[in-house]
């Protein structure tokens, strides 16, 4: 999102982190800009019993939790690390002068807020539907329009069984039933647990 040199001109440092670490908690104050250098990371929620609610996962390029630097509110989700990762961390301040004195990245960040709000209206959508298939199709839609992959079963979806339960609000064992459907429907392609759209 933010090209390298300019966020080390502007104070960012590279953080390392392991699989699992949390980046930060619900209700911590934003302190930070987030960019991924390398690795893998999701934003997510628990629900009372315990159950998560994985909002989104980000990978190499991407930025995460940037929106909320913009207001005084307290984070509403964690960011908790799927792969180990290097991250680009720059403080707030630093965030707000580079934007500030780069008109041409704050052009980048309203698109990408502006992506990642029609991400949750996709996925708030979703949620409406009691279909199983009607889900996962949606999600695999949105996921396969951002890629050069217009032929059936050329894309391979990049999350778990797990993942897209949790993004889509089933249960796995929901998931795992309901893609073998998919596939006896010829809507997608298992090969080696790998599933292709």
């Amino acid at each position: 999102m933010i090209i390298e040199n300019l966020l080390v001109s502007f104070g960012a440092e590279i953080k390392n982190y392991r699989e699992e670490d949390v980046i930060f908690r619900e209700k911590e104050l934003p302190m930070y800009y987030y960019q991924i250098k390398k690795g893998k990371i999701k934003l997510n929620n628990y629900t009372e019993e315990g159950k998560e609610f994985i909002q989104n996962i980000f990978s190499e390029g991407h930025s995460f939790g940037e929106s909320l630097l913009f207001v005084d509110r307290p984070y509403p989700m964690n960011a908790v690390v799927l792969e180990d990762s290097a991250i680009y961390r720059m403080s707030k301040q630093n965030f707000l002068n580079l934007i500030r004195n780069n008109p041409e990245v704050s052009l980048n960040i309203y698109e990408c807020l502006a992506e990642r709000m029609y991400y949750k209206y996709i996925m708030l959508y979703n949620l409406s539907f009691q279909n199983p298939v009607t889900k996962l199709k949606l999600l695999m839609d949105y996921l396969k329009s951002y890629q050069d992959h217009k032929k059936p079963y050329s894309f391979q979806i990049p999350l778990t069984r797990q993942q897209m339960a949790s993004l889509t609000g089933l249960c796995v064992e929901t998931v795992i039933r309901t893609i073998k459907q998919m596939e006896k429907d010829q809507i997608v392609k298992i090969e080696r647990r790998k599933i292709y759209y």
